[in-house]
């Protein structure tokens, strides 16, 4: 079943430009047989339309080049959907992840489909990886799957490894993203550790650039020079939990982040920027301390400022993803942002550096609970997972 959605604006920072929830759904006069498909102008309304369902906390989708999804669940279970459109069926997918933890916001977590799969049929997870029952790192593993989708092997695990864990699972983000130029970007998570978010030889609190294929850094790294191996991966730092990676048809590459108590952050990345998150307070305090800003402008007057923040309360932002395509009209170029917390997606429009205007989608305003994986599919529509524990669906939203 599906169903229509219109835009709501809800309140945010930053300049009000001429509002998205604004225009008709009209369209440009319509293209030859064979020829490009039609611009819509004005702003659609969105169909919401159910996928398949019977999921258990999906954290991301990721779909094959003949147009079956792959769905990765955080207790260590691995689907293949039929297609990415209503009424699919859902098959497992026979793999060994019994070394996963999967305890708290820990477990099998984010994947991408390789650039490659029709040839090479690989695809990547992120995961929290434990030996002997000891927890040791949240690591990149690169699968193959068969030639019948039953199964996916290993063939590079870890294709990174070394990034830091917590025994209770928290903070262990890890969303893979590819960049424009093919790069690996990673996402990850500060393991609720007060010093890891600042310190350049840990691979946590995160945006890391890696290469797809070997896991290494790639050439044009902020810190490529490093004598530490460590910091020739990172991007950016001084983040607290990345939850979700996107990357705008300019190349550019925009995060999502969780906040303590107050500020879940939307941020545009600088190659070497520091974020500004630092609980330890430059190692004068023990602990955690979350009383600190998200981004700490007094103790790092050089940090990147938020394109936008939340406040209170946080929306406890995940995956995202950019809309791209003609058929979304004036919502082309829109970042969409899942929230968990918030229960609902948020459409946000950039402008510069920082984020102008907000609107949420009628539909998908506490509808269907807690909202994680934001993809977008290779015809355009805009894949989304629920992660409410049990019963959870993957949903589809197109514009009308």
């Amino acid at each position: 079943m599906a169903v229509a959605a219109a835009l709501v604006l809800v309140g945010c920072a930053g300049p009000s430009p001429e509002s998205v929830a604004g225009g008709g759904a009209g369209s440009a006069p319509g293209g030859t047989e064979g020829g490009p498909d039609p611009v819509r102008t004005g702003t659609p309304e969105l169909s919401v339309s159910e996928v398949a369902g019977g999921f258990a906390n999906p954290w991301d989708v990721g779909v094959l080049p003949d147009g079956r999804v792959l769905v990765t669940e955080r207790d260590g279970r691995l689907s293949l959907l039929s297609g990415a459109t209503a009424g699919a069926s859902v098959t497992p997918v026979d793999a060994d992840f019994s070394d996963l933890l999967a305890e708290g916001e820990g477990g099998l977590l984010g994947m991408v489909v390789h650039p490659d799969f029709a040839q090479t049929r690989l695809f990547t997870t992120c995961q929290t990886h434990v030996e002997g029952g000891t927890p040791t790192d949240v690591r990149l593993v690169t699968w193959e799957l068969s030639a019948d989708g039953a199964a996916a092997s290993r063939v590079a695990d870890p294709l990174l490894g070394g990034l830091p864990i917590n025994p209770s699972g928290r903070h262990s983000g890890c969303r893979p993203t590819l960049a424009a130029d093919g790069a690996l970007l990673v996402g990850t998570g500060d393991t609720a550790r007060g010093a890891i978010p600042q310190d350049l030889s840990s691979l946590g609190g995160k945006v890391l650039r890696v290469d797809l294929a070997t896991g290494g850094p790639v050439e044009g790294n902020p810190f490529a020079d490093a004598d530490d191996p460590a910091q020739r991966l990172i991007y950016t730092y001084g983040h607290r939990n990345v939850q979700g990676v996107a990357v705008d048809a300019d190349g550019e590459v925009w995060t999502a982040e969780h906040g303590p108590s107050t500020d879940d952050e939307v941020n545009l990345l600088r190659p070497g920027g520091n974020y500004g998150w630092d609980p330890s307070q430059g190692g004068t305090v023990g602990g955690y301390d979350e009383s600190v800003p998200m981004t700490d402008l007094d103790r790092f007057p050089d940090a990147v400022p938020a394109a936008w923040s939340s406040g209170s309360p946080v929306e406890a932002l995940s995956g995202a993803a950019f809309l791209d395509g003609g058929q979304w009209g004036d919502l082309d170029g829109t970042l969409v942002v899942g929230a968990l917390r918030g229960e609902k997606l948020l459409f946000m429009t950039p402008q510069g550096a920082a984020v102008a205007e907000v609107a949420v989608p009628e539909a998908l305003d506490g509808t269907y609970g807690r909202l994680r994986a934001v993809r977008l599919a290779p015809d355009g529509a805009l894949l989304v997972s629920t992660s409410n524990g049990s019963d959870d669906r993957i949903l589809r939203i197109d514009p009308l």
